[in-house]
């Protein structure tokens, strides 16, 4: 499904004007994809169809991050997302850049240090070694130095090499795209890794311009949100079965959402 939204008429620095991304570019931002694979399967089924009716001299797909956790199926996720694009289709030559969330740092820190188990099974971490393990066995689910141990056998290496690789922002002309935002006030350049990755109020409600325009997930609406200084993109994806992608390009701006039959 595609939603054209209207171009901002305040630009990436706060005066007038309309935000862009470079010329000939069509460029694709994944909100919150949680464990939800068969959202992920649909999503970039629409994407392609987008890109076939008029393929731009460059594609760029950016996920948001939080790939994992909540949802049944974060290790297929982490599978589709490491392989990179398809290897045919409209989407086969788009440049492909997956971006940490809070929940993938959650992930590696758990590899290292199980004390931050409990924390991160409130937060859907135990669906994610299900989703590596296979169920958990009884009694086990608060044992975290097990769980760890058996996580870390499942988890192939490839798959903790590229989460240990995703960097945290990526650039594309007037817009940055981070996971969970910035901290206002502090140059782009000076950001905190940890606010990229876990602000929420302090972002949220500030009206600053932040010198480019903002896209980020980490904090879900039934819709996608607009504002002058940031496009929120998580639309819960986990639980209301709905992922969002913003698509740019030039200076317009739009959505494709896919949903599941019940969503």
């Amino acid at each position: 499904m595609r939603t054209r939204i209207p171009s901002a008429t305040v630009g990436a620095n706060g005066t007038a004007g309309r935000p862009h991304v470079p010329s000939g570019s069509r460029v694709y931002a994944v909100g919150d994809i949680h464990g939800r694979a068969d959202l992920l399967d649909r999503l970039l089924e629409e994407m392609a169809g987008d890109l076939a009716s008029w393929v731009p001299r460059r594609a760029v797909v950016v996920f948001l991050g939080d790939y994992v956790d909540r949802g049944p199926e974060s290790r297929r996720v982490v599978e589709r997302l490491a392989s990179g694009p398809p290897s045919a289709g409209p989407l086969a030559t788009a440049q492909w850049v997956a971006l940490r969330g809070n929940h993938e740092d959650y992930v590696l820190r758990f590899l290292s240090d199980c004390s931050i188990g409990p924390g991160w099974f409130l937060n859907g971490g135990l669906e994610t070694v299900r989703s590596y393990i296979g169920s958990i066995p009884p009694g086990l689910e608060t044992d975290t130095r097990t769980l760890q141990r058996l996580l870390a056998e499942a988890m192939p290496p490839d798959h903790v090499r590229f989460l240990s690789r995703l960097p945290l922002s990526h650039t594309e002309g007037d817009y940055l795209f981070v996971h969970a935002g910035v901290r206002p006030g502090v140059p782009l350049a000076r950001q905190d890794p940890q606010d990229m990755m876990w602000i929420r109020d302090e972002f949220l409600h500030s009206r600053e311009a932040f010198g480019k325009v903002v896209v980020h997930g980490h904090s879900a609406l039934p819709t996608p949100e607009m504002r002058p200084n940031r496009i929120g993109v998580d639309t819960g994806a986990w639980r209301s079965g709905r992922l969002t992608a913003l698509v740019l390009e030039g200076a317009d701006r739009r959505f494709l959402r896919t949903r599941a039959p019940d969503g």
